[in-house]
Protein backbone atom coordinates (compact mmCIF):
# COMPACT_ATOMS: atom_id res chain seq x y z
CA UNK A 1 0.00 0.00 0.00
CA UNK A 2 1.25 3.54 -1.06
CA UNK A 3 1.66 6.06 1.39
CA UNK A 4 0.13 9.48 0.36
CA UNK A 5 2.91 12.61 1.16
CA UNK A 6 1.69 14.96 3.43
CA UNK A 7 0.64 18.23 2.01
CA UNK A 8 2.88 21.00 3.86
CA UNK A 9 0.42 23.35 5.87
CA UNK A 10 3.15 25.60 6.87
CA UNK A 11 3.63 28.94 4.67
CA UNK A 12 7.25 28.22 4.45
CA UNK A 13 5.93 24.84 3.15
CA UNK A 14 4.12 25.89 0.31
CA UNK A 15 4.79 27.99 -2.99
CA UNK A 16 3.28 30.88 -3.04
CA UNK A 17 0.20 31.44 -4.24
CA UNK A 18 0.35 34.55 -6.70
CA UNK A 19 3.24 32.88 -8.59
CA UNK A 20 0.71 29.64 -9.28
CA UNK A 21 -1.82 32.40 -10.34
CA UNK A 22 0.63 33.93 -12.73
CA UNK A 23 0.66 37.17 -10.70
CA UNK A 24 2.85 39.72 -9.50
CA UNK A 25 4.03 39.84 -5.92
CA UNK A 26 3.53 42.94 -3.89
CA UNK A 27 5.37 43.83 -1.03
CA UNK A 28 3.67 45.38 1.76
CA UNK A 29 3.74 49.37 2.27
CA UNK A 30 5.73 51.16 4.58
CA UNK A 31 3.43 51.82 6.88
CA UNK A 32 2.38 48.19 6.58
CA UNK A 33 5.59 47.07 7.95
CA UNK A 34 5.84 49.22 10.98
CA UNK A 35 2.31 47.41 11.62
CA UNK A 36 4.23 44.54 10.81
CA UNK A 37 6.81 45.52 13.75
CA UNK A 38 4.10 46.31 16.15
CA UNK A 39 2.29 42.95 15.65
CA UNK A 40 5.64 41.62 16.27
CA UNK A 41 6.81 43.20 19.67
CA UNK A 42 3.31 42.94 21.12
CA UNK A 43 3.95 39.08 20.70
CA UNK A 44 7.88 39.38 22.47
CA UNK A 45 9.37 39.73 19.01
CA UNK A 46 11.90 41.80 18.42
CA UNK A 47 11.58 41.32 14.61
CA UNK A 48 8.50 40.74 12.16
CA UNK A 49 8.24 37.06 10.85
CA UNK A 50 6.60 35.95 8.20
CA UNK A 51 3.43 35.16 9.70
CA UNK A 52 3.45 38.80 10.77
CA UNK A 53 4.31 40.22 7.01
CA UNK A 54 0.87 37.98 6.08
CA UNK A 55 -0.83 39.03 8.69
CA UNK A 56 -1.23 42.60 7.76
CA UNK A 57 -1.18 41.74 3.93
CA UNK A 58 -3.93 39.44 4.95
CA UNK A 59 -5.72 42.51 6.14
CA UNK A 60 -5.30 44.59 2.76
CA UNK A 61 -7.35 42.82 0.58
CA UNK A 62 -9.27 44.97 -2.04
CA UNK A 63 -9.19 48.36 0.27
CA UNK A 64 -7.31 51.40 -1.01
CA UNK A 65 -3.73 52.12 0.23
CA UNK A 66 -5.00 55.26 2.69
CA UNK A 67 -6.72 52.44 4.52
CA UNK A 68 -4.15 49.96 4.75
CA UNK A 69 -1.89 53.22 6.25
CA UNK A 70 -4.90 53.84 8.91
CA UNK A 71 -4.57 50.03 10.10
CA UNK A 72 -1.57 50.50 9.96
CA UNK A 73 -1.02 53.58 12.48
CA UNK A 74 -3.53 52.11 14.74
CA UNK A 75 -1.59 48.63 14.48
CA UNK A 76 1.36 51.02 16.04
CA UNK A 77 -0.97 52.54 18.20
CA UNK A 78 -0.13 55.95 16.80
CA UNK A 79 -3.13 58.56 15.50
CA UNK A 80 -4.06 58.66 12.19
CA UNK A 81 -4.52 61.97 10.83
CA UNK A 82 -7.69 63.56 10.93
CA UNK A 83 -9.66 63.67 7.28
CA UNK A 84 -10.21 67.35 6.80
CA UNK A 85 -13.46 68.23 4.88
CA UNK A 86 -13.71 70.53 2.31
CA UNK A 87 -14.93 73.77 2.69
CA UNK A 88 -17.90 74.68 1.69
CA UNK A 89 -18.07 77.24 -1.23
CA UNK A 90 -21.49 78.34 -0.93
CA UNK A 91 -22.49 82.08 -0.84
CA UNK A 92 -24.35 81.43 2.55
CA UNK A 93 -21.55 78.94 4.28
CA UNK A 94 -18.69 81.09 3.08
CA UNK A 95 -20.25 84.57 4.61
CA UNK A 96 -19.80 85.40 7.85
CA UNK A 97 -22.08 86.47 10.02
CA UNK A 98 -23.05 89.89 10.61
CA UNK A 99 -21.45 91.70 13.21
CA UNK A 100 -24.53 92.61 16.00
CA UNK A 101 -24.79 96.35 16.31
CA UNK A 102 -24.80 97.85 19.69
CA UNK A 103 -26.69 100.86 20.94
CA UNK A 104 -24.55 104.04 21.17
CA UNK A 105 -24.88 104.52 25.03
CA UNK A 106 -27.27 107.73 25.28
CA UNK A 107 -25.69 108.73 29.30
CA UNK A 108 -22.30 110.05 29.39
CA UNK A 109 -21.05 108.18 32.86
CA UNK A 110 -18.79 111.17 33.57
CA UNK A 111 -22.03 113.18 33.09
CA UNK A 112 -24.34 114.66 31.28
CA UNK A 113 -25.66 113.36 27.97
CA UNK A 114 -23.96 111.65 25.05
CA UNK A 115 -23.99 113.37 21.08
CA UNK A 116 -25.97 110.22 20.84
CA UNK A 117 -27.96 110.99 23.45
CA UNK A 118 -28.71 114.71 22.84
CA UNK A 119 -29.36 113.10 18.91
CA UNK A 120 -32.15 110.38 20.53
CA UNK A 121 -33.90 113.74 22.85
CA UNK A 122 -34.30 115.79 19.43
CA UNK A 123 -35.97 112.47 17.51
CA UNK A 124 -38.27 111.62 20.68
CA UNK A 125 -39.44 114.86 22.10
CA UNK A 126 -38.02 117.65 19.40
CA UNK A 127 -35.34 119.23 22.16
CA UNK A 128 -32.55 120.84 20.95
CA UNK A 129 -30.31 120.06 23.38
CA UNK A 130 -26.58 121.48 23.45
CA UNK A 131 -23.09 120.04 25.23
CA UNK A 132 -22.14 122.29 28.28
CA UNK A 133 -20.13 124.62 28.55
CA UNK A 134 -16.65 124.52 29.76
CA UNK A 135 -14.98 127.44 28.94
CA UNK A 136 -13.28 130.08 31.49
CA UNK A 137 -15.57 132.63 32.01
CA UNK A 138 -13.04 135.26 30.39
CA UNK A 139 -13.88 132.98 26.91
CA UNK A 140 -17.61 132.47 27.03
CA UNK A 141 -20.27 134.53 24.59
CA UNK A 142 -23.53 136.30 25.92
CA UNK A 143 -25.39 133.33 25.26
CA UNK A 144 -23.12 130.95 26.85
CA UNK A 145 -22.73 132.90 30.11
CA UNK A 146 -27.17 133.13 30.31
CA UNK A 147 -26.63 129.25 29.64
CA UNK A 148 -24.33 128.02 32.28
CA UNK A 149 -25.74 130.67 34.77
CA UNK A 150 -29.07 129.57 33.98
CA UNK A 151 -28.11 125.80 34.27
CA UNK A 152 -26.16 126.17 37.15
CA UNK A 153 -29.03 128.32 39.62
CA UNK A 154 -31.43 125.93 38.20
CA UNK A 155 -29.53 122.45 39.11
CA UNK A 156 -27.93 123.27 42.57
CA UNK A 157 -29.47 126.55 43.94
CA UNK A 158 -32.85 125.18 44.31
CA UNK A 159 -34.23 125.06 48.33
CA UNK A 160 -33.83 121.30 48.36
CA UNK A 161 -31.48 119.54 46.60
CA UNK A 162 -31.99 115.81 45.41
CA UNK A 163 -29.35 113.61 46.71
CA UNK A 164 -26.01 114.39 46.01
CA UNK A 165 -24.26 110.62 46.54
CA UNK A 166 -26.08 107.31 46.57
CA UNK A 167 -25.77 104.42 49.70
CA UNK A 168 -22.28 103.42 48.28
CA UNK A 169 -21.39 106.64 47.93
CA UNK A 170 -20.61 107.57 44.47
CA UNK A 171 -22.03 110.33 42.97
CA UNK A 172 -25.54 110.75 41.90
CA UNK A 173 -26.67 111.64 37.97
CA UNK A 174 -27.75 114.69 39.41
CA UNK A 175 -23.81 115.43 40.61
CA UNK A 176 -22.39 114.30 37.78
CA UNK A 177 -24.32 116.94 35.55
CA UNK A 178 -21.51 119.38 36.49
CA UNK A 179 -18.60 117.25 35.01
CA UNK A 180 -20.45 118.16 32.07
CA UNK A 181 -20.28 121.84 32.38
CA UNK A 182 -16.72 121.87 33.56
CA UNK A 183 -17.37 122.12 37.35
CA UNK A 184 -15.87 119.79 40.23
CA UNK A 185 -18.49 116.95 40.77
CA UNK A 186 -20.28 118.32 44.22
CA UNK A 187 -20.87 115.70 46.97
CA UNK A 188 -21.83 117.93 49.77
CA UNK A 189 -24.50 120.52 49.85
CA UNK A 190 -22.19 123.36 50.72
CA UNK A 191 -20.19 122.25 47.10
CA UNK A 192 -23.55 122.56 44.96
CA UNK A 193 -24.10 126.06 47.02
CA UNK A 194 -20.66 127.04 45.35
CA UNK A 195 -21.59 125.86 41.90
CA UNK A 196 -24.96 128.22 42.00
CA UNK A 197 -23.17 131.00 43.09
CA UNK A 198 -20.86 131.07 40.66
CA UNK A 199 -24.27 130.55 38.42
CA UNK A 200 -25.83 133.76 39.83
CA UNK A 201 -22.30 135.61 39.12
CA UNK A 202 -22.25 134.62 35.65
CA UNK A 203 -26.26 135.86 35.08
CA UNK A 204 -25.54 139.30 36.47
CA UNK A 205 -22.30 139.55 33.77
CA UNK A 206 -24.64 138.30 31.63
CA UNK A 207 -27.11 141.50 32.17
CA UNK A 208 -24.48 144.20 32.69
CA UNK A 209 -22.45 143.09 29.37
CA UNK A 210 -26.05 142.81 27.38
CA UNK A 211 -27.33 146.34 29.02
CA UNK A 212 -23.84 147.81 27.24
CA UNK A 213 -24.89 147.00 24.29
Amino acid sequence: MTRMARSPRTPWERSNPRKRAGKATKHLTTAEKSAAKARAKRAGRHYPNMVDNMAIAAKKGTKSKTSGRKRAAKASGQRSPAKRSPARKSGNAARKPAARKTKPKEKDPRGGLTAAGRKAFAERDGAHLKPGVTKPMSQMTLQEMRRKGSWAVRFYGRDKLPPLVDADGQPTRHALSAHAWGEPVPRTVTAARRIAAKGERLLARYRRLKDRR
